[in-house]
């Protein structure tokens, strides 16, 4: 098994990515047969409700986290809750899945769409600066 630091966690969405503001995550890459991976999230309790619901309709959903370093490109998960559980003032979400085998090339597809979209030359480089540091959804994503 190999642990990560998780930096981020964004849940994927039909609108876009839905960020919820972690006060500590880890990454387990369980390493099996079945190439298991457990995204524990601790945060604030009044995101609760989200994940109980979550839990209790067994929904198969997708997640992007940041593993390690902040500009690491974020990895795409798709998880189901395990456990959801309170401790003070905050709560720990179990989440277990797997990283989707298709990892983009955000900075690629990122360049792409800035040029799609006609930025000029001398605002290309600070756009993409800015949406690297931002990850904004893309419209190929």
């Amino acid at each position: 098994m190999k642990t990560f630091k998780m930096l981020s966690f964004d849940l994927v969405t039909k609108d876009g990515m839905q960020p919820f503001p972690l006060v500590d995550g880890i990454i387990i890459n369980q390493e099996n047969s079945h190439q298991s991976w457990i995204l524990e999230l601790f945060m604030d309790r009044q995101y609760r409700s989200t994940f109980e619901e979550l839990f209790a309709n067994a929904t198969v959903f997708n997640v992007r986290a940041v593993i390690s370093f902040p500009d690491n490109e974020p990895a795409p998960f798709q998880v189901v809750v395990h456990t959801v559980q309170e401790i003070g003032e905050h709560i720990s979400v179990l989440l277990k899945g797997t990283l989707k085998t298709k990892r983009s090339k955000y900075a690629e597809q990122l360049l792409a769409e800035l040029l799609a979209e006609g930025v000029t030359l001398d605002k290309l480089l600070d756009r993409f600066t800015h949406d690297m540091k931002e990850r904004p959804k893309l419209k190929n994503d």
